[in-house]
């Protein structure tokens, strides 16, 4: 992502791209590795109250290492970029510059983000040129200052956008830049009743337990990179409770001598009173990052709604002996996919395989030795125009003769359970699950795939 918006900016320089340059270094990049014994994530969770593991040198050594050792090395990489004699300050970041083509070069001195301001000194040369600083989005209007050798600079632009400086520069000259950071509410794209809380551009979580850190430092298994421990009910985590959801922000609490620490005052249900701090501070433990965050008067059915579907996930999983995720690259890379001619797409986000006329694709799956097992879809409802006809197979046996044409007509996922014979799955500890289309027919979108206990 930071590649990608290193391009779009190089194509185009607005403000907005290193604004989200800036929220993916200091919450993410700079989260992924660990302060003592410096070991690499590889999936942050978002989940409430899960946790992250670390890799171990010879041991758990998977891509997120080797990028992850590159991450780190690349934090100078976007602070400055120029185009023609214009100079952007893109991150405020403690650093120097050696603009080699002017003969020009800059000191950066700050501690952001611990602190609200940036000082930019010319150490080198002289010439004119357009200094572009950024005026981030987080910052409110009218309070982002810039002063050159202690002049105001006048200032017509708002959030997120450059504030141009166009004068003869010289060795001495200074720029003091002042960004005040507040707090505010980001909500969760795909699912707006979750927010995060952040102080400017800095993402603040909460520690909520150590328990069951089951693989906290990776083993060498195939499977080694995900934190494995036990995945707490979602409608028992913390729940903030407000008429007014902006209003959380303004009950953060800053804690005395621990800058970027707060606590909170809104009312909590299933209430855990810790301090918030820089989710890349926060290692070793469970977190909250996201919070549900729902009025007094609709929290009630709302939580009685998640607890029934809580407990229906929960059930699912302990029947579940392995699922994948088609469509998407490393459920169907963990699970050793083969096809001849299939293709993906997504419905509501969701994503799935699909193939046509006699093609197919396959995936192995885990059985834990159980023989008692049945095959569990998941379908997108509307498609009658389509001729869904497919047959699946289990090594080799085959399960199902499946034909979907016209079937429900409904726009919702819909879920179907096919019983695997015993003989397919005696003594084995794992399967090949494989779909093939009818000639000259479309097995219709796959979801989801689940082997659970029958």
């Amino acid at each position: 992502m930071l590649k990608l918006t290193e391009d779009l900016h190089r194509r185009n320089p607005e403000a907005r791209y290193a604004d989200f340059y800036e929220l993916a270094t200091f919450n993410h990049i700079l989260s992924t590795q660990h302060p003592q014994h410096g070991g690499y994530v590889y999936f942050t969770s978002a989940r409430p109250r899960h946790y992250r593991n670390y890799s171990a040198p010879n041991e758990a050594m998977w891509c997120c290492v080797g990028t992850g050792m590159e991450n780190h090395g690349k934090y100078g990489q976007f602070v400055y970029t120029h185009v023609g004699d214009a100079l952007f300050v893109n991150l405020f970041v403690a650093s120097e510059l050696n603009w080699k083509e002017r003969g020009i070069r800059l000191r950066q001195q700050t501690q952001f983000p611990y602190s609200e301001t940036s000082r930019i000194t010319v150490t080198q040369g002289k010439g004119r040129f357009a200094l572009q600083v950024r005026y981030p989005g987080w910052v409110k209007p009218g309070q982002f200052s810039v002063k050159v050798n202690g002049q105001p600079v006048s200032i017509i632009t708002g959030p997120s956008s450059y504030v141009t400086i166009d004068r003869q520069w010289k060795k001495g000259d200074v720029v003091d830049i002042t960004f005040p950071m507040h707090n505010s509410v980001r909500y969760m794209p795909n699912l707006s009743q979750y927010i995060a809380l952040m102080h400017g551009p800095i993402m603040l979580a909460m520690k909520t337990g150590t328990e069951d850190l089951a693989m906290l430092i990776a083993d060498d298994s195939r499977f080694g990179q995900l934190a494995s421990g036990r995945k707490l009910p979602i409608d028992q985590a913390p729940i903030l409770i407000n008429n007014h959801i902006e209003d959380i922000a303004r009950q953060l609490q800053p804690v005395a001598g621990k800058p970027l620490h707060f606590t909170l005052s809104t009312k909590m249900v299933n209430e855990i009173r810790n301090e918030l701090m820089p989710f890349f501070e926060l290692h070793d433990a469970r977190y909250m990052m996201y919070w549900l965050a729902l009025s007094e008067d609709n929290y009630n059915a709302y939580l009685d709604r998640l607890a029934r579907q809580e407990q229906e996930r929960q059930a699912l999983e302990a029947r579940t002996t392995d699922r994948v995720q088609p469509g998407e690259q490393q459920p169907e890379s963990d699970h050793f996919m083969e096809t001849d001619d299939s293709f993906v797409g997504n419905t509501n986000d969701v994503f799935y395989r699909d193939a046509r006329d006699s093609h197919y694709f396959s995936y192995l799956m885990q059985t834990g030795g159980q023989t008692n097992l049945a095959l569990r879809l998941k379908y997108w409802g509307v498609g009658e125009w389509k001729s869904h006809e497919f047959d699946i197979y289990v090594d080799d046996v085959l399960v199902k003769e499946v034909n979907n044409t016209g079937k429900y007509r409904i726009s919702e996922f819909k879920y179907e359970s096919y019983p695997i014979p015993a003989e397919a799955l005696n003594g084995k500890q794992q399967v090949r699950v494989k779909f093939v289309a009818k000639p000259h027919k479309q097995i219709g979108e796959i979801y989801e795939v689940r082997l659970v206990k029958d």
